[in-house]
Parts: structure tokens; sequence; C-alpha cells
């Protein structure tokens, strides 16, 4: 197992300047209702619609979510679908967009009128100039992208053919990053791969590259053969050749050809995976990491963006739930802060109709005490949440020396239990406010209080909840462990 949180460090710390085909994509979501009578298609019922940053602003906002920095410069037109891109991107704080304006053509806009219940395409309408720049725009977009080519970890191509990047604006990006050392990533739409020469790594879906390469593509063999032939055209380091539900192939010109199965997942749409695929591929090569790393790191997120709707983003923390085992993740998985994450968690459980319990503690070192406690805790509810004081509140509860172990060691102990399915620390002396979030049904305590010394009670009571006090079990106190412990170490 590589390590996961290194290499999202390493990619927290490069930056990717992405250059390519910005567009505005928007999706209709709805239900047909009934065929129209004016002619034989299907009318919808609209229930809702979305409008996010596609094509390549796609790609870079895939490299920032996954923690790099991406400099981003694409074309818009002097429309309103332009501004909403601009204000888009700039609400991205990862992301540092230059965005030329040619006010002879329309900002690419595609809507999409899809099926709310089967998640199916029905119709795509675009609005778009599909030829390249002009000189004078192209002379603009180079002079924006050159000068930023020093600053950047890996450079990378995201071309849908709507204009940026012309034969002169790829010939001058690809050379000048290869005198700089900067690797360079194409996701390429033209059928001639030789237009991308020089490149390190091109990233077709199956039918692009069949087509480009004239060959079947039908098996790993097929592709193998057909990639190595064609990088020999293109003078590139490899190629990753996606292919859907089947996985995708790797052919390196130094090495064997690998392929990895798709992750088995329930595909929602499959817009914008070739940008999801694109921004993993360069920020883990720009981290410094192994072909395999990056196969590995790709075809994972893959299969978390085939399982959203719409134009989709995804993050590291989705990559590491998909790639690490279950066991390793289960217990950190319960870890949460407060907030927007914790408010989510709770949203989700009521709406399920969950009962809600809620202890807390210092739970230094942990004993039969307590999981005497936490198990009849879990058994009085459906989800148990349990509040952790912080260092600093149990220093100041427990005076110097204590804790004995930290907030962190002490939450990753208490979510590695089963009866326990949330882990909230506090920093305040008492978990009022933290109840008062929460509003649980159920309130736990160890029998050595009374129902009035237990914080909270009155809140708890008065939403119809109830206090349980747990019988404790005598010879078990957390003080006296840790005095005989330093008693003995004298």
């Amino acid at each position: 197992m590589f390590d996961f949180d290194a290499l999202s460090h390493a990619i927290s710390r490069r930056t990717v300047l992405c250059v390519g085909d910005l567009m505005l994509d928007e999706f209709v979501y709805g239900e047909v209702s009934r065929i129209s009578p004016e002619a034989p298609a299907a009318v919808i019922a609209v229930q809702r619609s979305e409008t996010n940053v596609g094509g390549a602003g796609n790609v870079a906002r895939n490299i920032a979510s996954l923690g790099a920095h991406c400099i981003f410069v694409g074309l818009v037109g002097d429309d309103e679908a332009g501004a909403q891109l601009k204000a888009a991107l700039a609400r991205e704080t990862l992301v540092e967009s230059i965005l030329v304006c040619d006010s002879k053509r329309p900002t690419t806009r595609k809507v999409r009128f899809v099926s709310e219940h089967f998640s199916t395409h029905m119709l795509r309408a675009d609005w778009e100039l599909a030829a390249p720049a002009s000189a004078e725009i192209e002379q603009q977009l180079l002079g924006a992208i050159v000068p930023l080519l020093a600053r950047a970890d890996i450079v990378l191509l995201s071309d849908y053919a709507k204009g940026v990047l012309t034969g002169t604006v790829i010939r001058t990006l690809i050379d000048t990053a290869r005198e700089l050392g900067k690797p360079v990533i194409v996701d390429p739409k033209s059928a001639n791969f030789a237009t991308y020469r020089g490149a390190t790594l091109l990233t077709p879906n199956r039918k692009e590259f069949a087509e480009a390469t004239r060959s079947p593509a039908d098996t790993q063999q097929s592709i193998a053969d057909a990639a190595r032939e064609a990088m020999q055209l293109v003078d590139c380091e490899a190629m990753l050749v996606t292919q859907s539900e089947h996985g995708m192939t790797l052919v390196r010109r130094d090495g064997e050809a690998v392929h990895v199965p798709a992750h088995p997942v329930k595909v929602r749409d499959v817009s914008g995976a070739g940008d999801t695929v694109a921004a993993a591929v360069a920020v883990t090569l720009a981290a410094g990491a192994d072909w395999d790393t990056v196969l590995r790191m790709t075809n994972a997120a893959a299969a978390v963006a085939v399982g959203k709707k719409g134009t989709a983003i995804v993050t590291l923390a989705e990559l590491r739930r998909k790639i690490l085992p279950h066991a390793f993740l289960a217990a950190e998985e319960k870890i949460i802060a407060r907030g927007a994450a914790l408010d989510a968690v709770l949203m989700d459980w009521r709406r399920q109709g969950f009962r809600l319990g809620f202890t807390n503690g210092c739970f230094d070192i942990l004993h039969p005490g307590h999981v005497k406690v936490l198990t009849a805790a879990r058994a009085a509810c459906d989800r148990l949440i349990v509040g952790l004081n912080s260092d600093a509140s149990v220093k100041r509860l427990k005076g110097d020396g204590r804790p004995v172990q930290d907030d962190v060691a002490r939450s990753e102990v208490l979510a590695a239990l089963e009866a326990v399915d949330l882990v909230v620390i506090f920093q305040e002396d008492t978990p009022i406010k933290l109840i008062k979030e929460i509003k649980p049904s159920v309130l736990v305590k160890g029998g050595d209080y009374t129902r009035e010394q237990v914080v909270g009670h009155e809140i708890v009571e008065a939403d119809g909840g109830q206090v349980l006090l747990v019988d404790i079990l005598p010879g078990f106190s957390t003080s006296s462990l840790v005095n005989r412990a330093r008693r003995g170490k004298a």
C-alpha cells in the first residue's frame, strides 16, 4: 500500500498549467411525461437545472479539488455565458484563471436534458464556434501562456477542438515546455496524433484512439500494438487509453503495457469523466509518482467521477476512500469536525429517521468502564456520537500532565470501536454547544453522575429526549490508572 498521505502532501505543493477549451455545461433534469402531439418527440417535465464549469475549465477545477494549484488559460466570448464562467472560476481558490476574450465568437455552451430517474441523457443542444482562434487571438493566448510555463511543474493541454489549441499554440507550448524540462500531458481531440508530437503522455479514450490509430482497439493486445506504433510517430513516453467500464490501459515506450479493470460502480453520468482522468494524471505525475501509482490514482478518480451526476469534481478524500482498504478507513471516517461536515451527517441521519445518542468524555486511557458505557449507549440509539474533549480542555479539567494521549490518538481509539458511529472533538470545557447542535434523543453518562449533573440534560429533555445513566464498573478510573502507571515507572 503506497503512502497516500505523503502523495497528497506532495500534490499540494505542485502547480499545473492547464490550457484548453472552456465551456459552460448546463444540465436540465426532469421526467418524460408524454409524447409531443406536434412531433414524434418526448416531452420532458423540467424539475431542476444546474450550471457547471465544463471542458478544460472542469479539468482545472478537478486539479484544484485534488489539492494542486492550477493556472488556467482559456477563451470566452463577450456574452452572458462568458461572464458566468469568469465568476465561477473566480470562486475557485486554487485556480488562477487567465481568460482571453474574443468578442467575435460565442462562449461555448452545452445544454443537456437528462432523465432524473434513469440518469439518461435525452438531448444535447450546443452553442459554439468550433473553429481555430484567429491569428490575433492566437497571439494573445501565446502572450498569456508562455510566461507562465516557468511557474508550472507540469503542463496539461485539454483539447476539445473549440479553437484554443491551434496548431501554432500546441507546437509552441510543447516545444517551450520541453526546453524548460516540463512534462506535457495532452487530452487529445485531433485524430492526427502527430499534432501533439513531443508530448510526454496522451490520454485518449478508446474511440479517439481507434480513430487516430485506425485500429480496432478491441483487445488489450491490439491497443498495446497500436499504441507502440503511434508512440514512435508522436515521440511520446506513454499513452493511457481509457475504456469506460472496461478500465484503462497504460502503454509505455520503455515498459510493458499494463491494463487495470474499472472499479465496480453504478455509472450515473460519464460527462466530464475524461476531465477528471486528465487532472488526476497531471497532479500525480507532477508529485513525482511512478507510473503504477499514476494508473491506480487515475482509475480510482474515473470511478468516483462516473458515480456522480453532471460535470463533477473528485476530491482527494474520495480517492482515499476508493483506493485504501475499507478496514484501514473504517475508524478514521468516523472522526469528523464541527461545522458543515457534521451538519451534513446529522441531516442525512435525521432524514433516515435514526435515533441519535450522545455521550462525552476525555477517554484518556480507554478501559472496560468506558467500553461498558459506550456499548450501553449504542444499544439505546441507532447512531452514537461521542464528544471528545480537546487536549487543551483536558488539561484545564485534569491539570498538568494530562492528557496522556493527544486528541488524535484518543479519537482514533474511540473510532475503532464498533459501538461508536462518530467522534467529534470539542474545545470547550463542557459539550453544551455540541449538544445544542446535535439535539440527541438519548444523552448517556456513567452512573457516578446524577441526572441533574449531566451537562445538557435540560436541553435533551425539553426536546422529548431521555437521559440514560449507565452503572459503572468498580475499580476502573482513568486517573487511578495514570497514577498507578506513574508510580510503577518511578
